[in-house]
């Protein structure tokens, strides 16, 4: 429905009387369509767990790890390009439910950050202890770079925003790779403190 009449244009009733449910039993399930649209990001961000397995096989190097990941997430999100652009500026709100900084996202967002986890845990790539929990927000922070790209892509089947991920993974992986170097250790906390406090909204508790 959002595809055929676009974000803006599709109210609660109307998603309501293609369910074949009261609007009563819509809102009972989701507060807005906001909120019905954070379920799309859900079930997105579980399906890209569970190809976590099958995506990672057999790689071992962490540019191919995080190149994989990646294609994985713009196949998964694809069929729905046509009308991402339409909802992007509510999710650019970081008020908005839709934003993946947002308290709302907390769920799917760790769950993308564990994903990054699995990614730097099988690969070759030593990753210092006092790195381990960093790292894997700056590859999800790096998704992001993509995902941005991505809704705006206007290439056929968005293919410049898989070159974009083939061809940003390897500078990834290095940049991973610097980390270990003690002289570069505080910057990278910095950043990743720089995101906590300024950037992600987290559920208390």
């Amino acid at each position: 429905m959002f595809a055929e009449r676009g974000y803006d244009k599709t109210t609660m009733r109307a998603i309501a009387a293609e369910a074949g449910v009261s609007v009563g039993n819509a809102y009972y399930y989701f507060k807005s369509k906001e909120h019905l649209i954070q379920g799309f990001y859900e079930q997105a961000t579980n399906r890209h767990a569970e190809l976590a397995p099958t995506m990672l096989e057999g790689k071992e190097t962490l540019a191919e790890r995080i190149e994989a990941a990646l294609l994985a997430w713009l196949d998964i999100a694809g069929p729905y390009h046509a009308f991402a652009g339409q909802f992007f500026r509510n999710a650019a709100d970081p008020s908005s439910p839709l934003s993946p900084f947002s308290e709302d996202s907390t769920e799917s967002r760790d769950r993308d950050i564990a994903l990054y986890r699995e990614v730097l845990e099988g690969s070759k790539t030593k990753v210092p202890k006092d790195m381990a929990d960093i790292l894997p927000e700056m590859l999800w922070l790096h998704q992001m770079v993509v995902v941005l790209y991505w809704v705006y892509d206007a290439s056929p089947g968005q293919e410049k925003s898989r070159e974009l991920a083939r061809r940003t993974a390897p500078l990834a992986a290095r940049g991973v790779a610097l980390s270990r170097l003690k002289i570069l250790r505080p910057l990278v906390k910095q950043f990743e403190e720089l995101v906590r406090d300024f950037l992600i909204t987290r559920r208390p508790g």
